[in-house]
């Protein structure tokens, strides 16, 4: 039972015995008060008409005055016209030897009064008693006791007046007690949710209460958040730094070589990467004779400002890399196709006014060439008509732009229109179909199937690459998504286990969508528990704010939440400690040659044991060999995921 409910039990049972206490002593008082009214009135009744009794005899005639049979008949007739006048139960008259002169009894029902009240509040009636003489002698003994049933109608009608208003002042007690309650465990409330979030690894903090008791407690549990907080920024920073030191090159501050073509190895085998896409590369000739006309530190800085540049120039999503000393490389998945000969063009025109403004035309040769690239094709294949395109641009001349277009034939180029027809005669009805991707644990057990939707048109299967930038392009993608979602619920509810889904980035930015997924979470509450979302990390990282809106208003629904292809961004691995998150999918390009690249298993090292501080479970992406299943499971890592897990 909660502290609230037990002090409000508390309270509510204080109010009640105070209540019922008073009730009680109340009633009682006004029993014992009723009664002596009720008896002081026998006594002034009987002391009255024993009065008049004997005022009735002396005014009677004298030879009256010595019968006792007509002073009897006096007695009795005047008792008997006051007891037909009052208000009597009885009234009785005897002489001195106890003989009865006259009897007058009258037996009046109680009403409107409970049996079980006469019984509680019985009330002890005394009759009034008074001599009654003729002349000198006395004539006999009356005895008067009035009726008490107005006494119990009186007491009854009091107890309930009292009964109303102890009700009002419970009602009126209870509301001013919430009011004041609920002022009162406020800052238990915050403490309670605070310790919430530490328990689903978010560590946040919250202003002190007033409370003595309570603000050292919120303090001691702030002072943990900011140290476990500081930890993480100082262990992210420490990845950080590893990673420069490993993947970087220190001149450029682009990728080193093996780190650059693993990540173009794991985007062209990506399903949802884009189905082309452009490679291109600045080769910078003389220069050994730049360094000894510049200097090193003028050849470094002039080098650095060209890999921005290109990188600049490419767009979201690009990568750069320094593929030897003289040779700069940038990959641009959205520059193929028509866009090619522009973007190349504008890198080249960007590097070509660099170059003038820190060196003369004759001290640097540039020679820039680009070719464009299906997923179909090998890495060997592109970088080899890279290699013969970059050797056309060195002979034409000193500052060469050379560009060779690729066609993929797999797939024939539909139009504009085409693209929209189909995509949005999929939606509409609905003949989305999905197709589940084992995720397991090293020891084999399942984890989640992840889900990629497939577009099948006219017996041509499209991956999520080849639709999506259109998708993207039409405002289509948050549908998608919402579908996607729909479709994984279905799988689950028939059965097939957890079901892992992709939330772009264009529908984290959408809040009417957001809402109608929260509704679509909110009607399935037996399913949403085995329904993982992830999202890309390069999308968490670019929105923020509206990645931690979703994460929030998804947790209470118990779904599981993750990032996939995480790893480019890790420095801010530190800033997800207070969003609850369950599992984080490791890059391909980190762990394609994982095995017998040691600096990348020191450095991915480090991060498993920075996910699971963080409370993650972690899993690798794109596992197609043996040997990588094999020192991954020594890397700490929990699951797998990749062609060769089935």
């Amino acid at each position: 039972m909660s502290l609230i409910k037990q002090l409000w039990i508390a309270i509510a049972t204080v109010t009640l015995l105070a209540l019922s206490g008073s009730l009680l002593v109340s009633t009682l008082n006004a029993r014992q008060y009723l009664e002596q009214q009720l008896n002081i009135k026998n006594s002034d009744n009987a002391s009255i008409l024993s009065q008049a009794i004997q005022s009735r005899i002396e005014s009677a005639p004298d030879s009256e005055n010595d019968d006792i049979a007509n002073i009897a008949n006096i007695a009795v007739t005047t008792l008997e016209a006051q007891f037909n006048i009052g208000y009597y139960s009885q009234i009785r008259l005897v002489d001195p030897n106890e003989k009865e002169i006259a009897n007058f009894r009258s037996d009046t029902a109680i009403e409107n009064v409970p049996a079980w009240f006469l019984k509680w509040v019985s009330i002890k009636e005394h009759p009034g008693t008074a001599h009654v003489h003729a002349g000198w002698k006395q004539f006999g003994t009356l005895t008067v006791k009035s009726h008490s049933s107005y006494v119990y109608e009186a007491l009854w009608k009091n107890t309930l007046q009292l009964l109303w208003w102890f009700l009002i002042t419970a009602i009126i007690a209870g509301l001013f007690g919430s009011i004041l309650l609920g002022r009162i465990t406020a800052p238990l409330r915050t403490l309670v949710r605070h310790a919430q979030a530490i328990g689903e690894r978010r560590f946040i903090t919250t202003p002190e209460p007033r409370t003595a008791e309570l603000r050292v407690v919120v303090r001691a549990m702030n002072a943990l958040s900011d140290r476990v907080r500081q930890m993480l920024a100082e262990e992210a920073q420490r990845l950080e730094n590893l990673r420069r030191q490993i993947h970087e090159d220190t001149v450029t501050g682009l990728l080193e070589r093996r780190q650059f073509l693993n990540t173009f190895s794991s985007r062209l085998l990506a399903p949802d990467a884009p189905a082309q896409g452009a490679l291109l590369i600045l080769r910078i000739g003389r220069l050994i004779d730049l360094n000894r006309d510049l200097g090193r530190a003028a050849t470094d800085k002039l080098l650095n400002t060209l890999a921005q540049a290109l990188v600049g120039e490419s767009g979201s999503g690009s990568t750069g890399g320094r593929l030897n000393g003289s040779d700069l490389a940038v990959l641009a998945p959205s520059a193929a196709g028509p866009e090619l000969s522009s973007w190349a063009a504008s890198v080249a025109a960007r590097v070509y006014a660099i170059a003038d403004e820190q060196t003369n035309a004759d001290m640097l040769a540039l020679a820039i060439a680009a070719v464009s690239f299906s997923r179909n094709d090998a890495v060997a294949d592109i970088l080899a008509r890279l290699d013969s395109t970059l050797a056309q641009a060195e002979l034409e001349s000193n500052r060469g732009l050379k560009i060779e277009e690729h066609r993929d034939d797999a797939h024939p180029p539909r139009t504009q229109e085409q693209w929209r027809t189909i995509l949005t005669t999929a939606l509409t009805e609905n003949s989305l179909q999905a197709d589940l991707h084992p995720v397991r644990t090293i020891q084999c057990s399942l984890i989640h199937n992840e889900e990629i939707i497939d577009l099948s048109v006219d017996g041509t299967v499209f991956k999520v690459g080849d639709y999506l930038p259109w998708a993207a392009r039409f405002g289509l993608v948050e549908r998608m998504d919402y579908a996607a979602v729909q479709i994984a619920l279905d799988h689950i509810k028939k059965g097939e286990g957890p079901v892992a889904v992709t939330i772009s980035a264009q529908t984290l930015q959408d809040g009417h969508l957001i809402t109608e997924l929260m509704a679509l979470l909110r009607a399935n509450p037996d399913h949403v528990e085995r329904l993982w979302m992830e999202v890309p990390e390069d999308a968490a990282m670019r929105h923020p704010a509206v990645f931690r809106a979703f994460c929030l208003a998804v947790k209470p629904f118990a779904s599981k939440l993750g990032i996939k292809h995480a790893g480019p961004c890790f420095s801010a691995l530190g800033d997800l400690h207070d969003l609850g998150l369950d599992y984080l999918k490791v890059d391909t390009s980190l762990l394609r040659d994982i095995d017998q690249n040691e600096g990348n298993q020191s450095f991915v090292r480090s991060l498993v044991m920075l996910a699971h501080t963080l409370g993650f479970v972690v899993i690798a992406e794109g596992i197609d060999r043996l040997e990588q299943e094999r020192v991954l499971a020594d890397l700490g890592f929990d699951g797998l995921a990749g062609p060769l897990v089935g």
